[in-house]
Parts: structure tokens; sequence; C-alpha cells
């Protein structure tokens, strides 16, 4: 089942064609990393999974991108719920400058949601599924800036399932992070994939290894191969995908 349908996809960021003929179909529950050097388009991918791309002025995109076949570039939708739907969580850490609670309940309480006591419940059920409620449960009124990054990171994670979306898009997510947190968040991410759909964009190619299932290698704006992730480290098709696995560019 396909939870993202992109089709002859082209971006522009005023004259400069950033991705180029795009097709990629996005599994669901499933893990599909994007790789390729800087610079190749990964990350402007990701940014128009849930519009964020919008907010660059000159940025001109045609073609369908499809979530649950509906397309999220026609003018009525809502790009709010689509928001609401597909979070996102950066390369790094970014929780605002306040409590931990008040970080998590934010998205709740922008949606509508005032009671304190299904916010205690929410904030504590996106905590668990984020793996870090027992190291903070104490410590909800503490800053979120006041913890470490791979903390900070986690808190960032929850606060995207806060609002209970259907995708997860992460950019980078571990990036900033040192090697523990980094496992941390790997098994979580991979914990994560049984109740959402996740794409991550990630620079670690033994990262794309190991967490997931099927990946896109980008070159120049353009998606050279595609494939489970292990048939495209193991056996890829294209020699520029085997020259860039096997260090010889990038």
């Amino acid at each position: 089942m396909y939870k993202f349908v992109i089709k002859n996809m082209d971006l522009y960021y005023g004259d400069f064609h950033a991705l180029k003929n795009i097709n990629l179909n996005i599994e669901e529950n499933k893990i599909t990393a994007l790789i390729g050097p800087s610079g190749c388009g990964k990350s402007t991918l990701l940014k128009s999974l849930n519009r964020m791309n919008d907010l660059v002025e000159g940025c001109k995109i045609t073609g369908d991108i499809l979530l649950d076949n509906e397309n999220i570039y026609r003018s009525d939708f809502d790009v709010n719920v689509l928001r609401k739907r597909v979070g996102m969580v950066f390369q790094k850490p970014n929780p605002f400058p306040m409590s931990i609670y008040d970080n998590i309940a934010y998205g709740p309480r922008t949606h509508g949601i005032k009671n304190k006591s299904k916010l205690d419940e929410i904030v504590e059920k996106s905590l668990r599924g984020a793996a870090i409620w027992d190291e903070v449960k104490t410590d909800l009124k503490k800053n979120a800036l006041k913890i470490s990054g791979g903390q900070q990171q986690r808190i960032c994670i929850a606060r995207a399932l806060a609002v209970e979306p259907e995708v997860l898009l992460m950019d980078e997510p571990t990036s900033a992070l040192d090697p523990i947190s980094t496992s941390k968040i790997e098994d979580l991410i991979q914990e994560l994939k049984k109740n959402y759909t996740i794409v991550i964009v990630t620079h670690n190619m033994q990262q794309a290894t190991r967490i997931s299932d099927k990946t896109a290698f980008f070159l120049s704006g353009e998606i050279v191969e595609f494939d489970d992730t292990e048939k495209l480290f193991t056996l890829p098709k294209n020699k520029r995908t085997e020259d860039y696995i096997t260090g010889r560019f990038g």
C-alpha cells in the first residue's frame, strides 16, 4: 500500500531546476531513506511532502504528489491539515524555549485541545512514543533547551507525534548527535514504523542500511536508483550508485 505517490514531479527555485522528473512510491509503514551527495535534492523532496517549500519564494512545482490518492498541491488542499498528517523532524534539534511539557502540548493546543487531563495524556503518550518518558517524567517543567542534544531530538520527535501524524519526515535527524544518541534514535525510528510511514534523509549510508526498508539514490536532482535497501547496497543496478556507495565520489 502506497502512502505517497510522486508522479513526474519537477521543482524549480526561480530558474534553477532543483528536482527533475521525480517518480517515487513511498510505502506505508516502511522506512524510505533518501541518500546522495550534498545539494542533490534530497531535502528539497522531503520538504515538498508537507509543502514546506511553499515558504520559499520563487519555488514552483509541476507534476503530482498524492497522499492517500489525494493531490496535496491542489489549490483547495488544506496545508494545516497536511502538516498535521505529515510531521517533520529537522537536522538540528529545535525544541521551543519552553518547558518539556509545553513543547509537547503546543501542537494539540493549537488544534483546539485545552482540557488539562487530555493534554497530560497526550504528553505522556508522545514522550513514551519517543522513548524518553522515563528520562524526563519528573522534569516536565524543565526548559527543553536545558537537556542534552540527544534528548532534545527525542523531544522534537515526541512533539511531532503529539498531533498524531500518519507520516514522519526526518531530515538527517542524527547528524548533530553523538553515537550513543544516534543509536537510540535509530532504535526509536524502527519502533515507530509500526505506526507511521517514515521518510528519512541521511548522509550516513551505514544508517540507511541499518534502518531503512527502501532507499532512493539522488544525484543532481534526479533519482538514479530506487530499490529495497539491501539490494541497492549489495547489487546496485546503476554504475553511478555503485560508485557512490563504494566511496568513489561524494
